[in-house]
């Protein structure tokens, strides 16, 4: 087994689903019970921001139950044990990875416990409810905060810092991910263009499975942390 110097993790609602999560957009176009069109767009929340707010208001509510599996926990320890700068993108919008200790976790999507100004930028965080009576502590605009969840017409955040460690790592992992949803299905192609070895874990080979080397099926939380005891292990004995 290689000897890694920047491994690059990117994970998807499969993860989370081991927590008890319910992937929450449905193949009806509906997340968690409600039009996509009215929760998770501009427009949507152009038109009626309140609506908007007490959606994520509740999401917040399921979300902070929940605790992070072996999986998530496996991640710290590659981190704390292993040699190597390893870095994590989500396409989750929980903090499951921070409550597990993780480190380096780049949100892409957003996350649930923030808020952010439309007018300054600033970022709130907090689990407490949102609402359109909240004032910008930065700028001292009423209204203006919209829940930092990247929606649809949005761009991804933290992209340029994505482009560079796709670039610069030596391994490639993927934990979770439907292999479907776009830009996130292309971080392994940029990966392996720059010479990476790729490894998919995920209950199934994804749609884009031939460009990974490495296929590991079946739960994450069982499969993941024995390949961090390997890796661990051999790097010991290296």
């Amino acid at each position: 087994m290689t000897d890694y110097k920047r491994i690059v993790i990117l994970s998807g609602a499969g993860i989370s689903a081991e927590s008890g999560l319910a992937t929450f957009r449905d193949e009806d176009g509906m997340w968690n019970h409600h039009r996509v069109e009215d929760v998770a767009t501009v427009e949507g929340f152009a038109k009626n921001p309140e609506y908007v707010h007490d959606f994520y208001n509740e999401l917040k509510k399921e979300l902070i139950k929940a605790n992070p599996n072996p999986a998530h926990l496996a991640i710290t320890r590659l981190q704390q044990q292993y040699p190597a700068q390893t870095a994590v993108i989500t396409q989750n919008v929980d903090t499951l990875h921070e409550k597990a200790g993780n480190q380096n976790v780049f949100h892409i999507h957003g996350q649930i416990d923030q808020a952010v100004c439309t007018n300054c930028g600033h970022i709130l965080s907090t689990w407490d409810d949102v609402t359109t009576e909240d004032i910008c502590p930065q700028c001292s605009l009423t209204g203006t905060f919209k829940p930092n969840i990247v929606f649809f017409g949005e761009s991804l955040l933290y992209m340029n810092e994505v482009d560079e460690l796709l670039r610069s790592c030596d391994l490639f992992i993927s934990i979770g991910t439907s292999g479907v949803v776009f830009p996130a299905n292309t971080f392994v192609r940029t990966a392996k263009y720059y010479h990476a070895d790729t490894i998919e874990f995920n209950l199934k080979p994804t749609v884009n499975n031939y460009e990974f080397d490495r296929h590991i099926i079946g739960p994450a939380g069982e499969t993941f942390p024995r390949f961090v005891e390997e890796l661990i292990n051999v790097n010991e004995s290296i």
